[in-house]
């Protein structure tokens, strides 16, 4: 519980502030956040779990039935953030209890135990997240933010793209670095109307508790000025995908030093790239669980229309799809950048719940490390060009004569894995697992048994 000495100095510093209403919060299984609106004369009682939440009524968050009690939101006095567009609200992420203990099925509750693993062990976790989303001037998606006035496939990085969303970007980064986060640059994606910024790293929770914030944040700016932020993996067959990016490294609990920026060890003698051992062995554990992460951080049906190499695109999409690393391959799953002391991962998109995500990639990522895993040899090339000729297995014969494992191209692949390795069970627990498998399966069902009417247009006269 909160120290009551430091809720009433932050009441009185928030009051003096201007802040009327409180939101502590806390996620769904989609990663979208939920509050009651507390005024401030009852900020004390908030922070002792005075709102108690019916969490069966949600999506995928468990204790389903009337016969349930409710949970209780616990505000993290650390991450108080006064709304930088409308000073009169202060916002917390907060965990979920259930009769007096943190709740077992809290995304943020599950995330804290995988780094108290971690840290047992003696290791910490910083993650970097390239957000990547489009805006649109209407809500249907016909007009971007930006007017298309590129000549070929791909506007990313275009001045005049981004100099037109200059309004838009501007807010955003006014109030990002009002709060710390230090963005260090920001650009037009290869998407029309897509955008991404780039800001600096922090330990996997804060960042997680950051992007919640951030696509709250995204869509309230662009409401409040006559637009509309979308979050959807993979809005349009012949346009970009939004990816997010993990770029993880793990430190020394005790001195907060980089181990991923440590000296080359036997590994990297062996298979050329200039890395530590330690970051090896983490590459090796997120490789073997790579199915089962990939169903949590691509965890919609639309995801996967983004996992190809090219799709509907004349040129290639950018989108990892076999399972592999490479030294600065842009095309494997798992990169290793060599401008940064990381790890990659290319596979998440911006959907996804982030603290599912963090606590997936850690726990996979540790046990890597603690077995002293072996990722084999690194594939350095273009990847994509694997993929010629190959047919539906979910093996691709490469070109030095091994083959090499394709990622999910659908979300019941992903969720076959899911199932059966468990891993998903040691990071989410068992009760997780189950609720989020449950969930994703009616969602997968839902989905890809819709008739829609290209789909009817092609085949209704022809067969």
């Amino acid at each position: 519980m909160n120290d009551p000495a430091r809720v009433k100095d932050l009441k009185a510093e928030l009051e003096a502030k201007g802040v009327a209403y409180c939101l502590a919060t806390y996620v769904d299984i989609h990663g979208v956040p939920k509050a009651k609106a507390v005024p401030i004369a009852s900020f004390e009682k908030m922070c002792g779990g005075s709102e108690l939440f019916t969490v069966g009524a949600m999506e995928g968050m468990g204790l389903v039935g009337p016969e349930k009690d409710e949970c209780a939101v616990i505000p993290d006095l650390d991450t108080c953030v006064v709304l930088p567009w409308d000073g009169r609200f202060a916002w917390f992420a907060g965990d979920l209890h259930y009769h007096g203990a943190p709740y077992e099925n809290c995304s943020r509750v599950i995330l804290k135990r995988a780094l108290a693993r971690a840290a047992a062990a003696g290791f910490g976790m910083n993650l970097g997240v390239e957000t990547e989303f489009y805006v649109f001037r209407d809500a249907a998606g016909r007009q971007p933010l930006a007017e298309r006035r590129h000549m070929g496939l791909c506007p990313a990085y275009d001045v005049s793209q981004t100099m037109q969303a200059m309004p838009y970007l501007d807010r955003m980064v006014e109030a990002m670095n009002s709060l710390g986060w230090n963005v260090y640059s920001f650009d037009a994606e290869g998407g029309h109307g897509q955008h991404e910024f780039d800001f600096a790293y922090a330990d996997a929770l804060v960042m997680a508790d950051r992007l919640v914030f951030f696509r709250f944040m995204a869509k309230a700016i662009a409401q409040e000025m006559g637009l509309f932020a979308s979050f959807m993996p993979k809005p349009f067959a012949n346009d970009f995908r939004s990816g997010a990016h993990f770029n993880m490294s793990l430190y020394d609990i005790a001195t907060g030093d980089n181990l991923f920026a440590g000296a080359s060890g036997d590994l990297a003698a062996r298979y050329g790239i200039p890395f530590p051992d330690i970051g090896y062995h983490f590459v090796a554990g997120l490789l073997e669980h790579a199915g089962a992460i990939t169903a949590v951080t691509n965890p919609t049906h639309n995801s996967y229309k983004g996992l190809l190499a090219q799709g509907r695109m004349v040129d290639v999409s950018w989108a990892p799809v076999l399972r592999a690393y490479g030294k600065n391959n842009r095309s494997a799953m798992l990169r290793l950048p060599m401008n940064r002391p990381c790890v990659e991962n290319r596979t998440p998109d911006i959907s996804c719940n982030f603290h599912l995500g963090a606590a997936m990639s850690i726990t996979a990522g540790l046990e890597g490390v603690l077995r002293r895993a072996d990722p084999g040899a690194p594939m350095n090339d273009n990847l994509y060009l694997e993929l010629s000729g190959a047919t539906a297995s979910a093996r691709v014969p490469a070109r030095n004569g091994n083959s090499v494992e394709r990622l999910p191209r659908t979300l019941v692949e992903a969720l076959e894995a899911f199932e059966t390795d468990p891993i998903s069970a040691e990071a989410l627990g068992e009760g997780m697992r189950r609720v989020y498998l449950d969930w994703k399966v009616r969602e997968w069902e839902r989905d890809f048994y819709v008739v829609d009417e290209g789909e009817r247009e092609r085949m209704l006269a022809y067969i």
